[in-house]
């Protein structure tokens, strides 16, 4: 599964990542916080936490908003 990392800024591309990466990443940590694009649809974003928990991780997910228009957000996985 691909997923797009958050932009370090708005006019930037997101950079892309497999769950798979985002595993290894978190491995050697005891928690982790991750930051995911808008553009990655929630269905992704559900699987990609389902992944997860299947490995062992418990995941606190939820939608971040940084302005206030309505497309100002992005996920937000908290790994543990």
């Amino acid at each position: 599964m691909e997923l797009l990392l958050a932009r370090d800024e708005l006019k930037d591309k997101p950079k892309k990542t497999t769950i798979e990466k985002v595993i290894q990443s978190i491995e050697p940590l005891e928690h982790n916080i991750l930051y995911f694009d808008k553009e990655n649809s929630h269905k992704n974003m559900v699987s990609a936490v389902d992944s997860l928990e299947s490995e062992g991780y418990n995941v606190y997910f939820r939608e971040i908003k940084f302005g206030l228009c309505e497309d100002e957000y992005m996920y937000e996985l908290h790994v543990v």
